[in-house]
């Protein structure tokens, strides 16, 4: 097969719509659904993620893909308890498989944004990954195969319409890749760069140390910029992204924006969230809504009269601000990529805040001796990469 019909692009409003190859098969088959123009840009892009994020860490890894940027990425590593329950999977009397792990924690990290994902998998997907997706609100998922318990779960989603993608593992594509805007083509050789740990040596701080682990980070980090919309920050932390950042004009708002999905992340595990008295009968993207607004500015929105009765069997109290401000305190061993240079020192300074202790990006600013200093005065290790990773 050459050439598959699309419903429609971007919008509905775009018809005609194909994917299709001139001189070559699609490497791909449709086993269950009618994926649509989005739903292909986030498979494609999500699997050479996970493709490269497999072969930088030897684990499975995940991604949950929304506009045509990771909304979380992880390898398969296991969970802790606490995980299990922030994830919503600790009702699961499942034996997960390192696969499911990846999945969970992607999805995980930021489960607002990962809403109506679209999934990939580096591995042939399994029975238990299949039942995590299952449960989940998601536009489909692509993978190099799937068992045949996992493709029956799975082809029961949405009452048979969910979209299941196969892809062929073996496929490499062509070195020059076009797209045509405004009906002019462009062309550019492929980013076939390759994210290892020597990718990290040029440390330019006084800090020198890299762990193994902070090194896998690292690579977790800058492989999902690889593939995130522009300009974009990823924090990672224990092989997981918990905050990404993208299509940011500005390096220091993405750089919030990333590192306030991180707080986020580390404030769900805070024992005033971990002990909310939700509502047996309330879902989980309703959970995920209410703790959102609890641990945000605006959490009168679900504690004011009125309002809480319909999520809690209590009234919770207030997760003040000095309590939140202690706990965040407590998070460390973060590591913080970015897809370009910091032209100044307040990108360290917000992701000191995070409990950022590495950094990696390309370097090159002519204030990099304020951005090192920064790094200086709070311990953090930073290595210049000398590679932009711009994507769009």
């Amino acid at each position: 097969m050459r050439e598959l019909e699309l419903k429609y692009g971007c919008n509905p409003n775009q018809k005609p719509s194909r994917i299709y190859m001139e001189n070559r098969e699609l490497p791909i088959k449709v086993l269950c659904g009618k994926p649509g123009y989005i739903n292909f840009l986030d498979a494609l892009n999500g699997w050479q993620l996970v493709s490269e994020l497999k072969r930088a860490t030897g684990l499975p890894a995940a991604t949950s893909f929304k506009h045509v940027s990771p909304a979380g990425a992880a390898a398969g590593l296991p969970l802790s308890v606490t995980e299990r329950k922030i994830y919503w999977v600790d009702d699961m009397d499942v034996e997960f498989t390192p696969l499911a792990n990846a999945y969970i924690r992607a999805r995980g990290a930021d489960r607002m944004s990962s809403f109506g994902d679209f999934i990939a998998l580096s591995d042939v997907c399994d029975k238990e990954t299949a039942l995590v997706i299952k449960r989940e609100v998601s536009d489909g998922v692509i993978a190099p195969g799937y068992t045949e318990e996992a493709l029956a779960v799975l082809s029961s989603k949405k009452n048979g319409n969910y979209n299941v993608i196969e892809i062929d593992a073996s496929y490499v594509p062509d070195p020059i890749e076009r797209k045509e805007v405004f009906g002019i083509t462009f062309e550019q050789g492929r980013n076939e760069l390759v994210i290892d740990e020597h990718f990290f040596e040029n440390i330019v701080t006084e800090k020198k140390e890299l762990s193994d682990e902070a090194k896998r980070d690292l690579s977790i980090a800058m492989i999902t910029l690889k593939y995130t919309q522009s300009n974009s920050v990823c924090y990672v932390k224990d092989g997981q992204a918990i905050g990404i950042g993208a299509g940011q004009q500005s390096r220091i708002h993405c750089t919030r924006l990333a590192g306030n999905k991180a707080d986020n992340w580390w404030l769900r595990q805070a024992p005033q969230v971990l002990s909310l008295p939700f509502k047996k009968d309330i879902r989980r993207a309703d959970r995920d809504n209410a703790i959102d607004l609890y641990i945000g500015e605006d959490y009168l929105d679900v504690l004011s009269d009125g309002a809480w009765e319909a999520v809690f069997t209590e009234k919770p109290k207030i997760f003040t601000a000095e309590e939140k401000k202690d706990w965040l305190a407590k998070n460390t061993g973060v590591a913080l990529g970015s897809d370009a240079f910091f032209p100044f020192g307040d990108n360290i300074e917000r992701a000191h805040r995070s409990g950022v202790t590495c950094v990696a990006q390309p370097g090159g600013s002519i204030r990099d001796d304020h951005v090192i200093e920064t790094c200086n005065k709070y311990g953090i290790t930073m290595a210049f990469t000398g590679i932009r990773l711009f994507h769009h």
